[in-house]
């Protein structure tokens, strides 16, 4: 056995109580994989990683999301990253992935189960009778016989004194930012995630050290007990007042936002809703920052820090706008994120002029069903008077509407499943698809939210230092180590 740092037994010690464990910290999925160790400080160079992740952003969903924003002949800014290649995103015991191996596999390197996040590959979310581990969001796992933490990209830069960050438009608790700083064997315990990102409380992760930096996104309930209106804890812990008493700054609007100083701000937390922040077509600027204000002001007080630093960024609520079948939502959401990235870029190449110390990496954690059906004439971008490719299919030679076999009209972006499966297809208009809630056609019938994760491979890109080692077909577990690479970790 390879002898554990003190930050793998740190957080091998979190495994015990939320996860249970064998005592040995090797992963054992067959393929002799280890949890990374954390190198000395003193050998680290100071460096910066932000690292995008749209969640179900698959690869139809960015080019519905470019002529959308742009036309077919326009660029998003992921559009010019200047090294790109693909990912396989299956997970350890399933063809389709969902976010939480799949983002825990980019940031540990280890393939594990469905609905697991941050632990070895034998770590089980159900029980023998395939139920959920976890019944409610105060349950924890089984205490022993069910796996053990593996270190994650921001516990071994926490551990190795880089700064760090985690921005979400979902709750912060969610299974894509939960997988950069916590570890149990079924992303549904909320609760308990919650738990491991309150320094010296009960459940704290103490990987983390002193906490981690910036925290921004929604989900407040999970940090509230049940005594106050929308709270979720049933252990009656109030974690908002247990964070400010341990030096974080606490906003809980756009205006508690606007007011955080980056000189003055130690550690940060922004909680801005009760559960997941607002479709940014339907947000309201006064109310809640989109997701390229809230990268903006991360970075802003991570280099206020004058160190390097990690910060991930999810544009979450694409994911859940595809399984509702609502395509105007998840392209405006992927138009925002894009947003943030070319936001993010322009700001860094101000901190760090040429990106020569800063690594930006954008990905996708899977796909979904989205299809883009043919032969469409050219549509151009989306307005309020041109729905582009949201509208009914124009046949490309006569600009008529292209007709099913029933004689009927249908969109462009239609859906492998979904809820809008109707027995029998009727007249469509150009109107009635672009409203924001329209639910796209489906080819088979699934409950309301419940169309699925999609298995293709989804694109990655990168600029800066050490991008160009982002190239060619990779396995989500190598974006890991490429990045400890640019790092020089």
């Amino acid at each position: 056995m390879r002898k554990m740092t003190m930050l793998a037994a740190a957080t091998l010690s979190l495994a015990l109580a939320a996860c249970g464990s064998d005592g040995d910290n090797k992963a054992s999925n067959g393929s002799n994989e280890t949890p990374a160790t954390t190198p000395p400080v003193a050998s680290t160079p100071a460096k910066n990683v932000v690292f995008f992740l749209g969640d179900g952003m698959g690869l139809n969903t960015m080019t519905a999301a470019r002529i959308y924003k742009v036309g077919e002949d326009g660029d998003l800014t992921m559009d010019t990253l200047p090294e790109t290649g693909f990912v396989r995103t299956y997970s350890n015991n399933a063809q389709v992935t969902d976010s939480a191996p799949s983002m825990a596999a980019y940031m540990t390197g280890v393939k594990m189960n469905n609905e697991v996040i941050s632990m070895t590959p034998d770590t089980s979310a159900y029980d023998a009778s395939g139920k959920d581990y976890l019944s409610g969001a105060d349950s924890t796992c089984p205490t022993s016989g069910n796996g053990r933490a593996v270190p994650t990209l921001l516990e071994q830069m926490k551990g190795a004194g880089y700064g760090t960050g985690v921005v979400t438009t979902t709750r912060i608790t969610h299974a894509t930012p939960a997988a950069t700083y916590a570890h149990i064997c079924h992303r549904d315990g909320e609760n308990n995630i919650a738990a491991q990102l309150v320094p010296n409380g009960p459940g704290y992760n103490t990987a983390l050290g002193d906490g981690v930096d910036v925290i921004f996104g929604g989900g407040r309930k999970h940090f509230q007990p049940t005594t106050v209106s929308g709270g979720a804890r049933t252990d009656k812990r109030d974690l908002l007042a247990e964070l400010k008493a341990a030096g974080y700054t606490y906003a809980a609007n756009r205006a508690d936002f606007d007011k955080i100083d980056p000189a003055s701000a130690k550690k940060t937390v922004g909680l801005f809703t009760g559960s997941h922040m607002a479709y940014d077509l339907d947000r309201v600027p006064a109310d809640e920052p989109s997701l390229a204000d809230m990268t903006g002001k991360a970075i802003d007080l991570l280099a206020a820090k004058k160190k390097g630093f990690f910060l991930m960024v999810e544009g979450g609520r694409i994911d859940h706008a595809l399984h509702e079948t609502t395509a105007r939502k998840a392209l405006q959401d992927t138009a925002a994120f894009d947003d943030a990235i070319k936001s993010a870029i322009a700001k860094l190449n101000v901190i760090d002029p040429g990106l020569k110390n800063t690594l930006i990496v954008v990905t996708a954690d899977h796909d979904h069903t989205l299809v883009l059906n043919g032969y469409a004439k050219r549509t151009g971008k989306t307005t309020d008077a041109n729905p582009g490719v949201l509208g009914l299919l124009k046949n490309y030679v006569t600009g008529a509407n292209n007709i099913d076999s029933s004689g009927n009209p249908f969109t462009i972006i239609g859906f492998g499943n979904g809820e809008n499966r109707p027995g029998t297809r009727t007249a469509l208009t150009d109107a009635q698809v672009y409203d924001k809630n329209y639910h796209q056609e489906a080819v088979i019938p699934m409950a309301a939210g419940g169309e699925t994760h999609g298995g293709t491979d989804v694109f990655i890109g990168a600029i800066g230092n050490g991008a160009s080692n982002f190239t060619g077909v990779m396995d989500n577990t190598e974006v890991f180590g490429l990045i400890k690479k640019s790092l020089g970790l």
